[in-house]
């Protein structure tokens, strides 16, 4: 019998500009806070709320996790890439 395997992630990626904070990260609680953030999000890519504005480029989207207290602001692309535009501490 094959095993079963859960539902597919979405792939996530960073822009330059995430990449960037990423690097400034030194804790391994932050570490541990964006990752989970991360792993939520790969699971169910549409779980942010829309951000209004303009429809000419790609639709972003806000995921606050109110536990860890950490905010992504991302896009999903048509493959259903995460693409992270920024990771906030809140």
């Amino acid at each position: 019998m094959a095993p079963q395997h859960g539902p597919r992630r979405a792939r996530i990626t960073f822009t330059d500009s995430a990449a960037k904070q990423l690097e400034n990260i030194t804790s391994e609680a932050e570490i541990h806070a964006l990752d989970r953030a991360l792993v939520v999000v790969s699971v169910d890519p549409e779980i942010g709320e829309p951000i209004p504005g303009d429809t000419a480029g790609p639709q972003l989207r806000d995921y606050a996790d109110e536990v860890e207290r950490v905010r992504l602001v991302y896009w999903v692309t048509a493959l259903k890439t995460v693409v992270v535009v920024a990771y906030l501490e809140v």
